[in-house]
């Protein structure tokens, strides 16, 4: 059996965002003459060799391919598109190692489904992808996406809810052949990522692009990120998106998605001015009406010269603030309440019917395993074909 590199145990750990405590007790190592980290710290030095069957527990905690334990020296991170490299505005933030992580995951699924679309003759390249510069002004990009998409504003305005608005917006967007996931963790709330780190991503490929919407934020806001990484697509760039609006990068798909939910023309009906609390109160209202968040109205409302940067902040801040107390005050309630929504319901709800729907086919028609079909879909195999069938 190859010997395993002793370096390569130490960056799988750190590159899944893993102390060595936490490793060792995740991997449950340890016993009555030596404690866990004291036994991972063995294996790490080199001291030690690690068992098969640790390996493959490795695996599945540092999220990596077995293979990978077997290479002579840690693999060199690879490219991942302009936006990837650093974290929004340079900020180093502890939870950069996960990110990495869920792009990295990401990128495995989209390539799984790739592959699937290839192999039944369904790989028809997006001839949309890539087909917008940055030089092409806004209003005209947002007008050649809402045709190409069949968008209607008004129509996504008469759901009766945020969720049903954005189901409408995701339903168009996946019938485009763009694949749009829900996903906020590593798969325990232990792993969230928080808005402050990223808010979505696209995968700009020209067949199956793939955009990942954080559900960890407000649902309010689901919509705008679904749009904005659609333009990164339509831009053909790879990017993630955060909290560095001043990017032009940004700002392009920022204005587009602007454009798409709340026309400027209508942007005149909102008059702002007097006290703060009146404000809010306009702003709430405007926005409320309109399926679309607070801050997207207050960031038009800067882009428009009608608040200064100043009074910006203090929205965004403030706006923040009060969702966090609802969704802290939702949280409490869903703990009271006895049951709950069926996994499988809330699962496909997640990674969106039409990636439930090609790996359904691909199952039935024998191009993936139950392995990979788990892979694909963020799931345990034994728990594949009720997903699929879940209503």
């Amino acid at each position: 059996m190859p010997q395993v590199n002793p370096h390569i145990l130490v960056w799988a750990r750190e590159a899944a965002g893993l102390g060595i405590d936490e490793a060792a007790r995740t991997l449950q190592l340890g016993g009555a003459r030596q404690s866990g980290t004291e036994a991972l710290e063995a294996y790490e030095q080199g001291t030690k060799a690690p068992s098969r069957p640790l390996l493959l527990k490795m695996a599945k905690v540092y999220r990596r391919p077995l293979l990978t334990f077997y290479l002579p020296h840690p693999p060199v991170k690879s490219e991942r598109g302009e936006d990837f490299r650093t974290l929004p505005g340079g900020r180093d933030f502890e939870s950069a190692s996960k990110l990495d992580a869920l792009v990295r995951d990401v990128f495995v699924r989209q390539r799984l489904v790739r592959s699937i679309l290839e192999d039944t003759d369904e790989a028809q390249p997006l001839n949309f992808v890539g087909s917008i510069t940055l030089a092409q002004p806004a209003r005209r990009a947002a007008k050649v996406i809402c045709e190409r998409l069949s968008f209607d504003v008004a129509e996504f305005r008469r759901k009766k809810s945020v969720e049903e608005s954005f189901n409408y917006l995701r339903a168009l967007t996946e019938k485009l052949g763009v694949f749009v996931l829900l996903i906020g963790n590593l798969g325990t709330h232990h792993t969230a990522l928080s808005t402050d780190i990223f808010r979505g991503f696209a995968l700009a490929e020209k067949v199956a692009p793939f955009i990942v919407v954080n559900d960890q934020d407000a649902k309010v806001a689901w919509s705008f990120t679904l749009l904005h990484e659609l333009v990164h697509i339509w831009l053909g760039r790879t990017g993630l998106s955060g909290a560095d609006f001043e990017q032009q990068i940004e700002q392009f798909c920022n204005d587009i998605a602007s454009e798409m939910l709340l026309p400027e023309a209508e942007m005149d009906q909102l008059r702002v001015g007097g006290e703060r609390h009146e404000v809010i109160s306009a702003i709430s209202d405007f926005a409320s009406r309109r399926k679309v968040s607070r801050t997207l109205v207050a960031y038009r409302l800067l882009k428009r010269h009608q608040i200064d940067r100043k009074q910006w902040l203090d929205l965004t801040a403030e706006f923040r603030r009060s969702w966090e107390a609802e969704r802290a005050k939702k949280k409490e309630q869903a703990a009271d309440a006895a049951g709950g929504p069926n996994y499988y319901v809330v699962k496909r709800h997640r990674v969106g019917n039409a990636l439930v729907e090609v790996t359904r086919r691909a199952i039935a028609e024998g191009f993936v395993t139950p392995t990979k079909a788990g892979r694909i879909l963020g799931v345990r195999p034994t728990n594949v074909q009720a997903l699929v069938g879940a209503a």
